[in-house]
């Protein structure tokens, strides 16, 4: 009788853990570091890389996109435009219920990738298992990244609470191994050519939420050491902390009657709007094969530099070329549950992410981001409707028409962003909850043959994330 309670006991006691995602969360990764060059204490590194993550769509995994920004004052890749509108670094990928993460656009971010990973089988406390991840470097931030894999191995320890949300807590340790001597002989022929080893070690704490497998936060103590062809050898030691945060709730009690009167939409329209899921019937399972070539490993060299100015032109024209085709195979099937066309040109839009309003065929200073005397009528509209939710974040993102020359399109599509957050902020909406990224003519919604189609395409979209 004993024996057969203890078999039930250890059946009800086992658990599975696995990612279940596909919300809008921000994640922060903390990194406080005492660097010592050749055994001298040089002083203490700190950074907070903070990025703003948004569902793409979910099905057969989750894919989701996102802007990194890094504070750090070595780093070359932060800016500022007004208070709190940063340029970024974007990333594109996709988490299945494993935990394993697959980079779509990959410029360094995030820095930690398939890690957590989870098993298959169910497990009880006190199990093992050993996952593999990747670790993305830039320990002197030169802007040139570097991917290392890492070989976890977890433990589960208990069961625990943080803040109120039941969660898993685990123990994760793995050595770092990277270069000729290293015990790994794994070499990052994109990243650092003057990297030649790495080696340490990583112990780290994870509180892993029982709802989603996001890991709401974890606690790695650091000693790791790089040894470059200089002959210089630099060491860290420390902690780097990463934190996922959900945005509160968007009540949208005051949001709906706004929309309605100014979008002029039916009852039926306003309450599909409010509706918490997204049907994915229309998204298919595996992204298209012309996508699959913005998956291979990109040379990441000064990423900044691609993205931004252009120094790698045939990158940026691949991409943009990729991109346009996923775009163009995917608008008739895109999961538009409403979108309604008002007398101001305002079209809104359910998403995974939220509610998204679009602005069209926004009337600018030729090849400038300086908006003309006649759209302070939309712009107006456009702030009423966001002060009645003072409390979300607004994704701001820029397009512009495809005319041959991608990386001045996508410059003037991030400036065309922040113009259009800049003057919203002039109108009384808080700093802080604009988020900007620009796509150039990556994403048309027409065809760019035409007039009207380029007319369409020029255009801002302003999501109210939820």
């Amino acid at each position: 009788m004993f024996f057969s309670f203890l078999i039930i006991f250890c059946l009800f006691s086992q658990q599975r853990i696995k990612y279940n995602g596909c919300g809008n969360y921000t994640l922060r990764e903390r990194t406080d570091l005492r660097r010592y060059d050749n055994g001298k204490y040089v002083g203490l590194v700190s950074r907070e890389v903070t990025s703003f993550i948004n569902p793409v769509f979910c099905e057969n995994g989750y894919q989701y996109e996102g802007n990194f920004y890094v504070n750090e004052k070595t780093n070359r890749n932060y800016s500022k435009v007004g208070n709190s509108i940063n340029d970024y670094i974007y990333s594109s990928f996709k988490i299945d219920e494993k935990g394993n993460l697959q980079m779509i656009s990959d410029y360094g971010f995030p820095s930690f990738r398939s890690f957590p990973a989870f098993p298959e089988k169910k497990i009880k406390k006190g199990d093992s298992w050993n996952a593999q991840a990747q670790r993305v470097i830039d320990p002197l931030n030169k802007g040139i990244v570097t991917k290392m894999p890492i070989y976890v191995q977890y433990q589960y320890i208990d069961d625990a609470e943080f803040n109120g949300e039941p969660v898993f807590l685990l123990t994760a340790q793995w050595a770092t191994r990277y270069g000729m001597g290293s015990g790994n002989y794994h070499i990052d022929f994109g990243g650092d050519s003057e990297l030649q080893k790495a080696t340490g070690s990583h112990k780290a704490t994870l509180y892993v939420s029982k709802k989603t497998g996001n890991a709401i936060v974890i606690r790695d103590t650091v000693d790791e050491t790089f040894f470059y062809a200089d002959g210089n050898a630099i060491q860290f030691k420390g902690t780097i902390s990463l934190f996922t945060e959900y945005p509160p709730s968007v009540d949208t009690s005051d949001l709906i009657p706004v929309l309605k009167r100014i979008c002029d939409l039916t009852d039926e329209q306003a309450d599909l709007l409010v509706k918490k899921e997204v049907s994915n019937q229309n998204i298919p399972e595996h992204l298209p094969e012309e996508f699959s070539e913005i998956t291979k490993e990109p040379d990441v060299n000064q990423y900044d530099k691609k993205l931004l100015t252009g120094n790698d032109k045939n990158f940026v024209d691949k991409e943009s070329e990729n991109s346009n085709k996923f775009s163009q195979k995917n608008n008739a099937s895109e999961n538009h549950i409403q979108k309604k066309k008002n007398h101001i040109d305002i079209e809104v839009e359910k998403t995974p992410a939220g509610i998204k309003l679009s602005i069209q065929n926004l009337q600018f200073k030729p090849d400038s981001s300086e908006l003309l005397d006649s759209e302070k009528e939309r712009l107006s509209q456009i702030a009423e409707i966001l002060k009645t939710v003072p409390s979300a974040k607004f994704l701001v993102e820029g397009h512009t028409a495809s005319t041959g020359n991608p990386v001045g399109e996508m410059n003037l599509s991030i400036e065309r962003a922040n113009a259009i957050a800049s003057s919203l902020i002039k109108l009384g909406i808080n700093s802080e909850n604009f988020i900007c990224r620009g796509f150039g003519g990556t994403k048309p919604v027409s065809d760019n043959k035409t007039a009207q189609g380029k007319a369409k395409n020029r255009r801002v979209e302003i999501t109210i994330l939820e």
